[in-house]
């Protein structure tokens, strides 16, 4: 490791290599000399630091986001400022807030988000990334209700990481295996790690911010099990759907409904499955209203 820093002008280069040097990520704005100007849109990246992981009752400590520019190709061609604003929630934090968000109460004291500056952020961008869109979209857009809408992307789930050579999808290290490091978990740091990220070259030719603007790009459906047996739950959860405790039923977001109602009929809606709903219910679903 060393202690020298690299803009995204540099890409690591590892294959063949037995050592390998992680640079400190210094994410400067001002173009980047990559890609093609001309043909940019406008994407913004946001993260949030909150007073825990309940959605109605939390809410945003720490709003950071930054603008770059993206061309026709998914290469990053410049980089915006970067925008962080600290809110006072209103009553202390706990100690476990206070130690994974690196925040307390005396540094919230008074403070607000300029919510007419974030909202129109957010409005001017042809996609906004979060790397966990499903956590931040709802939060953001409660909190800003005014750029409610969006088209929204995860750098998360809507990359497949693993076809690339990367292992897991930790924001941290997926960063370690692109060649840098971050030291920091403030929400600033961690939109710079994932702006590298998206630049990064994933194959040859290739960005990360490609895949996603194809995969946002594309409609998909949510699927929801109703009336599944119980008995059926371990097929469900094998073949990726999530239990929703809420409404209490199996759901998951899929590509290809063809291919998942097949399945569907023949392990959980058939009789000897003993279902009490005789089809799922479908949800198209766009990147405006994807992770709301």
């Amino acid at each position: 490791m060393t202690d020298g820093t690299a803009s995204l002008a540099v890409r690591p280069r590892f294959a063949g290599s037995e050592t390998r040097r992680l640079y400190r990520l210094d994410l400067k704005e001002g173009p980047t000399g990559v890609g093609d100007p001309a043909t940019a849109k406008v994407a913004v990246v946001v993260d949030v630091e909150t007073t825990g992981l309940d959605a109605k009752r939390d809410v945003i400590i720490e709003l950071a986001m930054r603008q770059f520019r993206y061309d026709a190709e998914g290469w990053v061609t410049e980089i915006g400022r970067s925008f962080t604003w600290l809110q006072d929630p209103g009553r202390p934090l706990t100690p476990e807030i206070m130690k994974l968000t690196g925040l307390d109460d005396e540094m919230l004291r008074d403070q607000s988000i300029d919510e007419g500056l974030a909202t129109s952020i957010l409005r001017r961008a042809d996609l906004v990334v979060a790397h966990n869109a499903s956590f931040d979209r709802p939060r953001v857009e409660a909190r800003l209700p005014k750029a409610v809408g969006s088209a929204w992307g995860c750098s998360c789930v809507e990359i497949n990481w693993r076809d690339f050579g990367f292992d897991g999808r930790s924001l941290g290290y997926l960063l370690s295996q692109a060649g840098y490091f971050n030291g920091a978990h403030r929400a600033a740091a961690d939109v710079d790690s994932t702006i590298a990220l998206l630049a990064h070259e994933v194959a040859p030719g290739r960005s990360a911010m490609a895949e996603l603007v194809a995969r946002s790009a594309q409609d998909s459906w949510m699927v929801r099990a109703a009336g599944a047996a119980y008995e059926r739950k371990d097929d469900l959860k094998a073949r990726g759907y999530r239990w929703d405790p809420g409404d209490r039923i199996w759901c998951r977001e899929i590509a290809d409904r063809d291919e998942e109602e097949a399945w569907l009929m023949v392990n959980i809606y058939s009789p000897w499955a003993r279902p009490t709903s005789a089809a799922p219910e479908w949800r198209r679903i766009s990147a405006r209203d994807r992770w709301a």
